[in-house]
């Protein structure tokens, strides 16, 4: 969390969060401590794993566990799979409600991944493009990219 809260911090301009499977778990952990997180603007939340569930959730992902339920702070989107084999569809949609945030179902693609054979998803681009439009009133053409790793 502390390469996440170090990258909203220095930008000088507001920041869209995207982030997939873990990474959504950590932007919700973030959120609930950040000083920065009134620089967010909006977040793009693809996958998240319900780590709740001892079933699905690795053992060496224990200690991101439970899942936060807080409502986050800006407006999101949470994009889930039918066949994510790392959290079911309802179980998505309860965690996006549970964030304040809205869900969609993008179908049977599983993790939404290159494992499960995805490369480019021109999809999401859609999905992305209509949450900052819905969300911020911008196209995503017209913002400044800079990448955190």
């Amino acid at each position: 969390m502390k390469g996440l809260d170090e990258a909203v911090a220095w930008t000088g301009t507001p920041v869209v969060l995207i982030a997939h499977s873990l990474g959504v778990i950590t932007v919700t952990h973030w959120a609930a401590t950040s000083v920065n997180v009134g620089r967010v603007v909006g977040a793009f939340l693809v996958t998240p794993p319900d780590l709740d569930c001892e079933l699905r959730r690795p053992p060496s992902l224990v200690s991101f566990a439970p899942v936060p339920t807080a409502r986050l702070p800006f407006p999101a989107l949470v994009v889930g799979s039918e066949t994510d084999p790392y959290a079911t569809p309802e179980r998505v949609a309860r965690m996006a409600r549970d964030w304040g945030a809205r869900y969609a179902n993008a179908g049977a693609l599983g993790h939404i991944n290159v494992a499960s054979g995805h490369g480019m998803w021109p999809e999401g681009e859609r999905l992305f493009a209509a949450f900052l439009q819905e969300n911020l009133g911008v196209e995503s053409a017209n913002l400044p990219v800079s990448v955190a790793g």
